[in-house]
Order: structure tokens, then sequence, then C-alpha cells
């Protein structure tokens, strides 16, 4: 199987042709919420319908590193290095303390059950920032199933002052996203809703206001095919790396398509990590991959 498939040429530049598709770890149900954590340099990521969060490192391979997970999905670290996580089952956001204590941050937006946090990005100004589809809560394989009480939103939590704010509710089934380095835009997936016959299904991007309190704009950025995009994360140049049905997907600041990284399972989500943040990581459904990149994961302004 071919590797890579280049339609711009900047793309070649981006990949190394001497460094293979590693399949690091398999056998579980579906992988989400890769996280890096550099100073014990692992990856953690979710076993999600198992219920667990999973710990891999090149040293020690795979272990258990919490179960039950509550259901965990997308997972972020905040400035402190406190690793937060969505719940589905609990309908919040958790946050793992330096001392191992698991604390609640937000279950409820005015006064209403949140559905079930799906994908988290912390903003360099420490807020939250979390997408809330229905998707964890309409099964019981991933959560259990249970009764919404608000549609789909996009959310920004203040943990200083424990504001919550809707910042988009124009959204079917709002999933990954990312930051550009300069936290200037906003890339959101919208999986939309999984039940339609044509459901709507590409990436949003909107612009974040100077004081990072609102956001506007919202517009088709990109739309990813074969499959939708789930995941995402960005490099040092802003080019947004994307989950796919064939793979991960590189598109460029302006929503060009710059190429592909060729995955023999669909993508559900994947994140930058190791020593030099060089070497992407590839949730690809039942199996763990990662692939080393001439580019590496934007840091943080």
């Amino acid at each position: 199987m071919e590797r890579f498939e280049i339609s711009d040429r900047r793309f070649a530049h981006y990949v190394l042709a001497n460094a293979p598709l590693e399949e690091l770890a398999t056998g579980f149900r579906w992988i989400e919420g890769p996280v890096w954590m550099g100073d014990w340099n692992c990856l953690l990521f979710q076993d999600l319908p198992r219920n667990r969060t999973m710990r891999w490192s090149e040293a020690a391979g795979i272990s258990v590193y919490r179960a039950p997970s509550n259901y965990a999905n997308g997972q972020a670290r905040d400035r402190q290095g406190r690793l937060i996580a969505c719940s589905h089952q609990a309908r919040c956001l958790y946050r793992t303390e330096f001392d191992g204590e698991v604390r609640t941050l937000v279950t409820q937006h005015e006064g209403k059950r949140l559905n079930a946090p799906n994908d988290v990005v912390v903003k360099s100004d420490g807020t939250i920032w979390f997408s809330d589809p229905l998707y964890g809560i309409s099964t019981d394989y991933e959560g259990g199933r249970q009764i919404s009480e608000q549609p789909p939103a996009l959310y920004r939590f203040d943990p200083e002052s424990n504001d919550i704010r809707v910042m988009a509710g124009d959204f079917d089934g709002p999933n990954g996203l990312a930051f550009s380095p300069d936290e200037r835009r906003l890339y959101v997936a919208e999986t939309g809703d999984q039940t339609s016959d044509t459901p709507r299904q590409y990436i949003r991007v909107f612009d974040v206001s100077p004081d990072g309190r609102r956001l506007s704009g919202g517009d088709v950025f990109h739309k990813v095919e074969p499959g939708y995009c789930d995941g995402l994360c960005v490099d040092e140049e802003g080019n947004l790396w994307s989950s796919a049905g064939d793979g991960v997907h590189c598109i460029d600041p302006g929503g060009r398509l710059l190429g592909k990284v060729l995955v023999p399972r669909t993508v559900a989500n994947l994140a930058f990590g190791g020593r030099k943040k060089n070497r992407l990581f590839i949730a690809g459904s039942q199996t763990l991959y990662a692939i080393f990149l001439n580019r590496r994961g934007a840091q943080w302004p």
C-alpha cells in the first residue's frame, strides 16, 4: 500500500520517504482522544467503548492508565499540564489534578445538563473550548443512552470564573476542534446528524475576537472526502491535519488539500507528539498508528 498521496508539491516536503507508517498496538474497540504527555514521554488515548484510558510509550508499550474512564473521549492539557477530559457517561468535563484527584469542572449550561462533551482544546488564556454533540448519549455503546436537554453546541468554559457560554449553536454535530497557531482562527468539524440521510459533514472556520470572547464567520473551510472529519490538529505553519475515511488529510490555511497519509483503517482522531513533536499519532479505528513527518505540531503562543 502506498503511504502518501500528493495533491500539491508542498506536501512532498512535509513527508519523509524513509519513515514508515508504524502499527503501535491493535485490538481496541474504537480509539479516540489521543494526547501527548511530553513530561511522561507517552501518549494517552481512549479505548472508548471499553470505558478505559490507555497509555503507550516507546519503552513500555501499552498499559491501562484509567479504568473506568467514565467513557471519556477527547482530551487536552491545560497550561499547568493537567489533563482535561470529556466524559460521555457523566456528561461533563473533568480534570486530573497533580495529586491524581479527579475533579469535575462543568456539567450544565443554564441549568440544563450538557449532552456528551466530545472534544476539547485549551486556549492560551486558560479557557477551555469543547464540542457537545449528542453522539455519546444516543446509544449504549459509548456511554449510555440518555435524554438530551439542549441542542448541540460549541462551548467556552472559564475555570477561574466558572463562566460557561455557547460560542456557536448552529451545529448538527460539532466534533473535533483546533486553534490556529496564533489563535486567531478556530477550526471545528461538523459531523452532522448521523440519523439523517444527508448529514452536514465538513470543517468550519471561525474568526476569534482579540479578547477571545466572541466568534464570527463559521463558513465551510473544507470538505473531507472520502468519509468526514472527526478529529483534527494543526502544525507549526498552520496547516490542518484532519482524520478521514482513507487516512489523514493535510489542508493548508486557505482550505486547499495538500496531500494524504494513507491508512488502512478509518481514522477517528490524531495528535502530534514525540520529543520534537514531529511524530503524528493516528487513532485508526481499532489500531494505533504513528508516522514521523517533516513538520512539527503547533506550539502554544
